[in-house]
């Protein structure tokens, strides 16, 4: 069954379930989480158990002609808005949503309901969004929106209001090793390094790289290590060739769990709950001496920065910061 083959994201499925067995579709959802975990499937699973021509009531059969249509984006009842990848900015203009309101007004022409999916959401214009408030404000009972967003606090607070919000969380690491295993064949260390390195995002990780992850992390590992550490200039380098190569984001959060595992190898924590367990002599090497309660803070101030990293964040000096701390805080008594 579709809902079935989606790994993870139990509390979301029972709800959309319960609602598609009990017809308690709301007219407006927000599905919202981190990126690559699921939640545009999900979308799409719900959309094909809405107009399902042969499935119990709960959930989608997959191959009557409307689950089929839905899934190639073909079904007359069914809209997928995305923004123009062309743009160097991708947006969803206004254009767009002025076509989803031609459209809303009609009945459906085959199905149960007219449904329009909007993937990534939060990348509305300000006109669009304004726009679509006016259809969630008074939408036709024969319609569901369904909003898409990896960022959620860029939407107005008046657009999130008037939508019913399911929060999705990453699976389990071993749900994702699990499905990786499976889906790409792969082996079980490179399934976990591969759910390591996409924080257990399983849609990220069946896309990954493997060869250029590996070197990624190599990388990173050779910046974090104690012999770059000891070196200020080592430090401002390394931070300066990452903030060039656009990986800034990407390098903050691996430097999280990084220095979480370190946390945990310098207080004696159970081996299974670090996320680089592959890589523990190096975590060893780096984590003697390290000050637990420094790694703690820093861990801290690396969650306050990413969660600020929509309001104009330096990068660099935020690399170079967290670098230099981490320094300090496992070279202090070395």
């Amino acid at each position: 069954m579709p809902f079935h083959d989606v790994i993870g994201h139990e509390r979301p499925k029972t709800i959309l379930q319960s609602a598609l067995r009990h017809d308690r579709i709301a007219h407006a959802y927000l599905f919202h989480g981190d990126e690559g975990i699921g939640k545009q499937l999900i979308a799409l699973r719900f959309a094909q158990a809405i107009n399902c021509e042969s499935g119990d009531g709960s959930d989608a059969c997959g191959a009557c002609r409307s689950c089929t249509q839905t899934e190639a984006r073909t079904h007359p009842d069914f809209l997928l808005v995305q923004p123009d990848p062309e743009l160097a900015n991708p947006q969803i203009k206004i254009e767009q949503v002025r076509e989803l309101e031609q459209q809303i007004v009609y009945h459906p022409l085959v199905g149960r309901k007219k449904i329009f999916l909007i993937d990534d959401a939060d990348r509305m214009t300000l006109g669009a969004a304004n726009a679509l408030l006016k259809t969630l404000e008074e939408p036709p009972e024969h319609s569901v929106l369904l909003l898409v967003s990896g960022r959620p606090s860029a939407l107005p607070a008046t657009v999130r209001s008037r939508c019913q919000a399911l929060r999705f969380a990453p699976p389990a690491r071993t749900q994702v090793e699990a499905a990786l295993i499976l889906k790409r064949e792969i082996p079980p260390a490179e399934a976990r390094l591969l759910a390591a390195a996409s924080q257990s995002r399983l849609g990220a990780a069946l896309t990954m790289d493997l060869a250029a992850t590996r070197a990624a992390l190599d990388e990173l590992c050779a910046a974090s290590s104690p012999q770059t550490l000891r070196s200020v200039t080592a430090i401002l380098t390394a931070a300066e060739a990452f903030h060039k190569s656009d990986r800034g984001p990407e390098v903050l959060d691996w430097l999280a769990q990084w220095i979480r595992d370190l946390l945990l190898v310098s207080i004696g924590a159970d081996q299974d709950h670090l996320i680089h367990a592959d890589r523990l002599p190096l975590l060893k090497n780096a984590a003697r001496g390290a000050q637990a309660d420094q790694l703690a803070g820093l861990l801290d101030d690396i969650d306050q920065l990413q969660r600020s990293a929509g309001r104009n964040l330096n990068l660099h000096m935020a690399l170079e910061n967290v670098l230099l701390r981490l320094r300090e805080a496992t070279l202090s008594a070395g």
